[in-house]
């Protein structure tokens, strides 16, 4: 049994779909259903016998305890996070709540879960925190990509709330024995993302016919990671992973903000032109950089691949057509 958290969410529900195109293993996904959440991305497996849905937050411990007793969880995979950059500079208190209350509440209830277990199905259970490369802090075009190693330089309400939650998972693990495990990701983008994320956001606006705002002089950096890439990874460090192990996640695409859209642009130029003829791209406008905006974000993913075998398959070429393509059969057809 895999307990999942947040798994209505957009990397959370992908991992869930991914998960049982790989094996039939029973699994429970417990979700709150915030706005970013949505049913309708499992709907399909609700007739499932090995599906099971409890609403509720990681900040119940009562809940949560109940429900570590009741389905008897393998592994505990925490997606359950608020993630909106923006939102976190304009409202911070949810990203305490969740990221770093929420975390703490879901890991005292499970210590205390694993406590109870004996022999096998001890030594079989994993927690797995899933983190984002925002905690290693903003780089210049000069410096290195992110290791495992790096120190935390969180800049952001939301960065310092995931780094507070990876500092909670790893105390547990050192001084409670928790067989915790950290990954850390990079951008993700592909199937049922969140319209308020730039890829999708630029997306509906370009099929809405909307300028496509982009911050500042569109020359921050980001790497993107194919979201089933992603979630194989989690998979596959869920298997082989070092416990108390910390495993980088990239997709080996660092790009230019100011490209991505333009990508964008060209793609749907291609797949769904404009009945004039225009381009998509004459819809893109500059707009005032949000307050405290990274530079660059990178990870070093050779530590995933050398010991767990991992590479990401999609590059952005493909993994972008395949996005678009999705949202032009799911959103517009």
């Amino acid at each position: 049994m895999i307990l999942v958290t947040g798994g209505s969410g957009f990397i959370g529900a992908n991992f869930i779909i991914n998960s049982f195109k790989r094996n039939d293993d029973p699994l429970v996904n417990l979700d709150k259903l915030t706005y970013a959440a949505n049913q309708e991305n499992l709907r399909k497996f609700e007739a499932k016998k090995n599906y099971f849905f409890e609403k509720g937050s990681i900040e119940d411990f009562s809940l949560v305890s109940s429900l570590l007793k009741k389905y008897q969880p393998r592994l505990v995979i925490n997606f359950a996070a608020e993630s909106h950059v923006d939102r976190s500079i304009s409202s911070s208190d949810e990203f305490i709540n969740t990221n770093i209350i929420g975390t703490h509440t879901l890991l005292k209830a499970c210590l205390e879960y694993f406590d109870s277990l004996k022999g096998e199905e001890k030594d079989a259970f994993r927690f797995i925190q899933i983190s984002t490369d925002e905690v290693y802090g903003s780089l210049k075009n000069s410096d290195p990509q992110s290791i495992e190693e790096s120190p935390y330089f969180p800049n952001s309400p939301y960065s310092a709330s995931k780094a507070s939650g990876d500092h909670l998972v790893r105390a547990w693990h050192e001084t409670f024995g928790l067989p915790a495990i950290t990954t850390n990701c990079t951008n993700n983008y592909g199937p049922y993302q969140h319209p308020e994320k730039l890829i999708p956001k630029i997306i509906n606006h370009c099929l809405n016919d909307e300028k496509l705002p982009i911050y500042g002089d569109g020359k921050n950096i980001r790497d993107w990671l194919y979201v089933l890439d992603h979630c194989e990874a989690i998979s596959m460090v869920a298997e082989k992973g070092k416990i108390g192990e910390t495993y980088n996640i990239g997709g080996k695409n660092e790009i230019e903000n100011i490209n991505v859209v333009q990508n964008i642009c060209t793609l749907l130029d291609e797949l769904k032109p404009k009945k004039n003829g225009n381009s998509y791209s004459d819809q893109i406008t500059f707009v005032e950089d949000r307050l405290g905006h990274d530079f660059r974000y990178g990870l070093n993913i050779s530590k995933i691949e050398s010991e767990i075998g991992w590479q990401p398959k999609e590059n952005f070429d493909t993994g972008l057509r395949k996005t678009i393509e999705w949202y032009l059969t799911e959103k517009i057809d």
